[in-house]
């Protein structure tokens, strides 16, 4: 039986040893590698190439999106499983749009969590029943009409974070507060400041304000 191969990402030792026993005691699964930052797991991707990742949400160095984002973008092959604490719309989307193909919540039964397994290695996407209870009420909530965005040359994520710089957040702060890397926010920053032609966040912060956008206190 041609097994499939499995690469474990987690910032927890404890969890890894656990999920990892679990993995293996399926007659069809082998764990090929684990995983404790994103950037560990990209590089670990890019040599070991295994049929699935088993990915956190939160890690060091590199939180899951971006990693799981640049895995894909260099072996569109492999599939992604999201295996995380975190369920809000936010990241449930931002998962499925840097391409993971399923979503689960760290309290998954184990057959649960085997069988989403198989399921994203034949190509399936699959959610657990809590993440797709919360999917269907979303997708069944009628949304209000939405006006017009202010700077639609930006991307969604631009907006949100010129929204944080216009409430005086630094790059660190913006950084923690939606679980990137303190570079990934420098670049995003970088291509705001481009796409809207300012020199510096006072400017930007000029124009964020007056098109509405961050005039919300600091939490």
């Amino acid at each position: 039986m041609e097994k499939i191969n499995l690469l474990i990402a987690d910032d927890s030792a404890a969890f890894r040893q656990g999920l990892r026993a679990l993995l293996e005691s399926a007659d069809d699964m082998q764990v090929v590698g684990e995983a404790a930052d994103g950037i560990a797991v990209v590089r670990a991707a890019q040599t070991l190439q295994p049929d699935v990742i088993l990915m956190d949400l939160q890690m060091p160095q590199l939180n899951g999106i971006e990693a799981t984002r640049q895995i894909i973008h260099s072996s569109p092959h492999i599939s992604i499983l999201m295996l995380t604490m975190f369920e809000d719309d936010d990241s449930v989307f931002d998962a499925l749009r840097a391409g993971a193909r399923g979503y689960l919540l760290k309290g998954a039964l184990r057959a649960e969590i085997l069988r989403a397994v198989r399921a994203v290695h034949s190509g399936e996407a699959i959610f657990g029943s809590a993440i797709a209870k919360r999917l269907m009420q979303y997708f069944a909530t009628p949304r209000p009409a939405a006006p017009p965005q202010a700077f639609p040359e930006l991307s969604e994520r631009e907006r949100e974070i010129l929204a944080l710089v216009a409430q005086h957040y630094t790059n660190v702060e913006i950084a923690e507060r939606l679980s990137l890397s303190p570079k990934t926010v420098r670049n995003h920053v970088s291509n705001i400041f481009t796409k809207l032609q300012v020199a510096d966040r006072a400017q930007a912060i000029i124009l964020a304000r007056e098109a509405g956008l961050g005039k919300d206190a600091r939490a």
